[in-house]
């Protein structure tokens, strides 16, 4: 049932009218994502579960306290059972460890830090289209990093 709302053109459109418009600013995503590629990322996207091992996220800079990141999902740690209202743990990497700044280097992040699902690029023009996060050179996702 929520599949058939979210492939509504009313759901479309709502969240297409609620996100909010981001500007990669590095190399860590790279042949996904390129410097100046303009994203829309759903800020709602997370509201009532939480993030998906292959989704590209926008975080607030764990290091810096301005700025934000833009990056795939790895891993995601939910709290120990003994734990109640402990804090859900999300490691996100770069596709390029080279020029990332990603979990790496920083550790996992919580779930809270993530500002939302960066789901479309809309600029520029030639390779506008929907973000799954693979690179759509690479074929179909392979089936062993399914979680």
């Amino acid at each position: 049932m929520a599949e058939d709302v979210e492939g509504s053109w009313g759901w479309r459109i709502l969240r297409w009218v609620r996100s909010r418009r981001f500007v990669v600013q590095d190399e860590s995503l790279v042949p996904l994502l390129l410097p100046g590629d303009r994203v829309r990322v759903d800020p709602r996207a997370y509201r009532n579960r939480v993030p998906r091992p292959g989704e590209i996220v926008v975080l607030s800079d764990p290091e810096h306290l301005v700025g934000w990141l833009i990056k795939k999902v790895d891993e995601v740690t939910p709290p120990a059972p003994e734990e109640r209202g402990g804090e859900v743990l999300v490691s996100v990497v770069g596709i390029n460890p080279q020029t990332s700044r990603d979990s790496r280097r920083f550790g996992p992040v919580p779930s809270a830090r993530i500002l939302g699902q960066a789901y479309f690029r809309y600029f520029p023009a030639s390779r506008r289209g929907p973000l799954d996060g693979r690179d759509r050179r690479e074929g179909p996702p392979d089936p062993s990093m399914e979680r």
